[in-house]
């Protein structure tokens, strides 16, 4: 009987550990709270083993976390819709997606970047895949889904390097019409760190007198837009909200221009701007950018001033190849049609809110698609699996964007 009791015990100890590890308090509005939860604890457990394999001196973090997530990839596999492969273009890795239905005429084309914090995610994960895939069969379009190289291997410029020059390759009138590609229909577009690619790659292309096919639209899913202000009233009411609290995201932007933690201290405590930059910090002011709901009570204050050295070492964090936020107005102007989709439970939720401002004001046409009761990464939850209704719905809004605008 003692023995029975004490595996009682154990049993329940056992279950209230896996509760309060599984629980997490959610907004009212989520819908399927416990999945999110799940979804939730299973990303925390991953972040855990990572952490201990870090610590124990075996492995980078972000390594770790990329072994871990391997079991979700998949194989090109081509079905009844769409021909599916691996292959490259200028030298870069992307997995193409070419639709098997017949076309009237010339097809559109999406260059897709995915997310994962310049560190992770792979154009192999069942979540991308499956994105390139309905995207390339509802719209009858080639998808070229870019695997650019990843930190902490590779640093900044390496991401925005790789995904520019498959961009450039592809924009060629040559490689358009061998894939039967429209060259007036072209849109780039990325989510979290691929959408920050996507945008930097849209204004590149503006500067670049090299390219004489530019881009019709660029969709951009959840963005990470700037660096300098990691305390935007975002950044403060979502610090802790699932798939990216504020400590991730930080070290997500640390880990793209270095891995020595002197810059994600500095980051995670908002001193890593030094004044002689200041004038910069205008670009960033969400007192003037956000409309009056968005800033949620929030009072301005900048970022408190931090030393010049950061910069110096590491001047990429200053970059708008990294930052497009960062540039002026009049580099704004001329960029295509635009989508923004951004989600109230992100981090990342005002980048988006003032690029969309800002680009407005620049004269470019705007659709800012907000998502009330959403959350960052919410997109990438479509795979059987681990299916989210919300997700299943933003992926039907960004497809239906582009079928009408593209």
């Amino acid at each position: 009987l003692v023995d029975m009791g004490a595996k009682l015990l154990c049993l329940f100890l056992a279950s209230a550990l896996l509760a309060y590890y599984i629980y997490t308090p959610l907004p009212e509005d989520f819908e399927e709270p416990w999945k999110v939860m799940l979804i939730s604890a299973s990303m925390r457990a991953l972040g855990h083993l990572a952490g201990a394999a870090e610590q124990l001196g075996l492995i980078h973090y972000m390594d770790a976390t990329r072994l871990l997530m391997f079991i979700d990839y998949i194989a090109p596999t081509s079905d009844e819709n769409v021909t599916v492969m691996d292959t490259e273009f200028s030298s870069v890795a992307v997995r193409l997606y070419l639709p098997r239905k017949a076309s009237d005429g010339l097809r559109r084309a999406v260059v897709y970047f995915h997310g994962g914090g310049w560190c992770l995610g792979d154009v192999a994960m069942k979540s991308y895949d499956l994105l390139g895939r309905e995207t390339s069969h509802r719209l009858n379009a080639v998808v070229v889904s870019v695997n650019y190289r990843l930190a902490p291997k590779y640093h900044f410029p390496i991401q925005f390097e790789d995904v520019y020059s498959v961009t450039k390759f592809f924009l060629q009138s040559s490689v358009l019409s061998q894939y039967g590609v429209d060259p007036n229909r072209v849109c780039v577009s990325g989510d979290s760190a691929g959408g920050n690619l996507a945008a930097a790659v849209a204004q590149q292309l503006l500067e670049d007198s090299e390219v004489k096919t530019k881009p019709k639209a660029q969709a951009l899913i959840y963005p990470a837009l700037q660096t300098l202000d990691l305390n935007l009233p975002s950044y403060q009411d979502n610090e802790n909200k699932p798939i990216l609290p504020r400590w991730l995201m930080v070290r997500f932007w640390s880990e793209y221009f270095t891995s020595d933690p002197s810059l994600r201290k500095a980051m995670a405590s908002n001193t890593h701007v030094p004044v002689e930059v200041s004038h910069l910090l205008q670009f960033v002011n969400w007192s003037n950018l956000l409309p009056e709901e968005m800033k949620k009570g929030h009072v301005y204050t900048h970022p408190t001033y931090g030393s010049s050295e950061l910069v110096q070492k590491y001047p990429g964090f200053l970059d708008p190849r990294a930052a497009p936020l960062l540039v002026s107005d009049a580099q704004l102007r001329g960029l295509p049609l635009t989508y923004i989709l951004t989600c109230e439970h992100d981090v990342l939720l005002d980048d988006g809110v003032m690029y969309a401002e800002r680009l407005r004001a620049a004269g470019v046409p705007v659709t800012h698609d907000h998502a009330k009761d959403a959350f960052h990464g919410a997109i990438s939850f479509v795979s059987p699996l681990t299916e989210l209704a919300v997700g299943r719905r933003l992926l039907n809004r960004y497809i239906k964007w582009l079928n009408e605008n593209l």
